[in-house]
């Protein structure tokens, strides 16, 4: 992978760019924190060729949620099950709207 190809991938909220002390540092946590998140399996880091785990944009937001419910006082497990939850919904909401536009287009005259 060249320099341009790394630059290109700044953008993907899929791109595990960060390490784990770099991710902590951003939200404000401890290392401890992500590794206990990642065993409850909220999020699975990547590793790299050295096995460091790598976490990406979108890894560092599910984590900064759930420590918002941590810092609420919610036990992490339940902090991390209701992350997932509200992942799960947002997604079934997404394909819902999806089908709500798909069946819109194909009977225009049903929506009048």
């Amino acid at each position: 992978m060249t320099a341009d190809d790394s630059y290109g991938r700044l953008d993907d909220d899929d791109y595990p760019a960060y390490t784990m002390g770099r991710a902590a540092e951003m939200l404000g946590t401890t290392q401890g924190f992500l590794r206990a998140i990642g065993e409850a399996r909220l999020i699975t880091p990547l590793r790299s060729a050295g096995g460091h785990r790598r976490y990406s944009r979108y890894q560092l937001r599910i984590a900064a949620r759930a420590r918002e419910l941590v810092d609420q006082g919610t036990p992490i497990e339940a902090a991390c099950r209701i992350v997932i939850l509200e992942d799960q919904l947002e997604e079934a909401q997404r394909i819902n709207a999806e089908h709500c536009r798909a069946a819109e287009l194909s009977n225009p005259t049903a929506a009048a």
